[in-house]
């Protein structure tokens, strides 16, 4: 460089600030507090849930966990009963929900008329508008009653004696149990599965599913081939999301799964989910049984956390596949 060069460098006036540059570093240091106040409130609840619990948890260690005596004269807790119930009911409600709420999904995308698909689709979202109480009092006064006459009874009675079968389907005949709640809660959510599914679908690029069908493949081919396998990665987080809403459900079903304490004995029988029991007892509960029920709800919180992190390290396996 000159020094001719050099004085002209020196010379130049300064470049200006950018005008958004302040309102960029003070909208990076928003976000930042929002995600630092997220996992701050995150922290603060596992923590009061665990000085909460602390005192049942410190009287009776591990037995808390595998233990199904939840008796509140005796002050004795287990959690096994509630645990065991949230997650049979969870499972089975998923089991039921997520082939219908797929088989919705790919009505509405692939099969479904066009003067039909926007009606449809807007009855699939007003179901997961609908509060859990309403479906809770739906269960109770209308699904069970007809529940245990047209299903459980015959059931029941055609079970042989001395069968597994007859073992997995006793139960009072009052249509309230293990099976009845996951039907619930299965109604519950397979809207939310099936509303993401169908909206994963629409992704699928039309010219991917032009090529399946121009290369001779039929639509169960080109569904089951190109557009299940295009989405598979959001599918897991649609499935994830309807169990954690089957998970942490409340009032549905405290309407309608028996409030037994107890190992559930078959998929007619009584029984008790963590949610529900909280829900039934906290507001009478003082000293010990306060702190078991708040020890009952750091184990949901635990159990969804667990669910979580096998949902994204499936998506994680599936995203390097």
């Amino acid at each position: 460089m000159t020094a001719a060069q050099a004085i002209d460098v020196a010379a130049a006036p300064p470049r200006p600030v950018a005008r958004g540059a302040f309102l960029d570093r003070a909208f990076e240091w928003l976000c930042f507090g929002a995600a630092s106040l997220l996992l701050t409130a995150l922290a603060g609840v596992v923590i009061s849930l665990a000085i909460g619990g602390w005192p049942a948890l410190a009287k009776f260690g591990p037995t808390f966990f595998v233990s199904a005596t939840w008796d509140p004269v005796a002050e004795v807790y287990g959690a096994a009963g509630a645990v065991v119930g949230t997650l049979v009911t969870s499972a089975l409600a998923l089991l039921i929900a997520l082939p219908l709420a797929l088989g919705v999904a790919i009505f509405l995308v692939e099969l479904c008329p066009t003067v039909l698909r926007r009606p449809i689709g807007t009855a699939v979202e007003l179901l997961a508008g609908i509060p859990s109480i309403v479906y809770g009092m739906w269960g109770l006064f209308v699904f069970a009653p007809w529940f245990a006459k047209h299903v459980q009874m015959p059931v029941m009675m055609a079970a042989p004696p001395g069968t597994v079968w007859e073992k997995i389907t006793t139960g009072v005949p009052n249509g309230a149990g293990i099976l009845t709640a996951s039907i619930i809660l299965a109604v519950m959510i397979l809207p939310f599965i099936a509303a993401t599914l169908r909206e994963l679908l629409l992704t699928v690029p039309a010219q991917v599913r032009e090529s399946a069908y121009g290369l001779g493949s039929t639509t169960f081919e080109t569904i089951r081939l190109v557009s299940l396998p295009y989405i598979r990665t959001g599918a897991v987080g649609a499935v994830m999301l309807g169990l954690g809403r089957a998970l942490g459900e409340t009032m549905a079903v405290t309407f309608i799964i028996g409030n037994a304490h107890g190992l559930p004995t078959s998929i007619f029988a009584s029984g008790s989910t963590i949610a529900s029991t909280i829900a039934n007892e906290f507001a009478e509960s003082t000293g010990l049984h306060s702190a078991a029920l708040i020890a009952l709800g750091l184990t949901l919180f635990v159990i969804t956390f667990i669910v979580l992190a096998l949902a994204r390290a499936l998506i994680g396996r599936q995203t390097h596949a």
